[in-house]
């Protein structure tokens, strides 16, 4: 689905997001992340292992909200696993330079994230709920 622009402008700044995704037993799980705006697609990246990126691997249905204050953006839709490990160094390291100070960013990529076992996912949107208060 194209995402509306009001949509797009209001999801471009670097503001985090709560995804939910559904534990094996049915139960829901939630998580905050950075993500990526890819066209008309999110992509979000996670240490392998982690219980929200498990999740996505077993049943691929999530829901994800960006806020601003009262003013939102709810997507739901089904996640697509990048199978590539460099693709997945390479949009954590966007995204740690996106949502971090530069110095901080190449710290993290250095320190943390390249010697980690990474997975994207890209989020195809297939529902949007916008809510402006402002």
């Amino acid at each position: 689905m194209s995402l509306p622009e009001r949509v797009r402008s209001f999801l471009e700044p670097a503001r985090f997001a709560t995804i939910a995704t559904v534990n094996a037993d049915g139960s829901p799980q939630q998580a905050v992340v950075w993500y990526l705006l890819r066209g008309d697609a999110l992509v979000v990246n996670s240490l392998v292992g982690r219980r929200w990126p498990t999740n996505l691997q077993r049943d691929p249905r999530f829901s994800l909200v960006v806020e601003d204050g009262l003013d939102y953006v709810a997507l739901s839709g089904t996640a697509e696993a990048l199978d590539d490990p460099a693709q997945a160094q390479a949009d954590i390291a966007e995204m740690a330079r996106r949502y971090e100070t530069a110095e901080e960013a190449e710290r993290l990529i250095r320190d943390r994230f390249t010697p980690q076992h990474r997975v994207s996912f890209r989020l195809r949107v297939r529902r949007v709920v916008e809510h402006w208060e402002g």
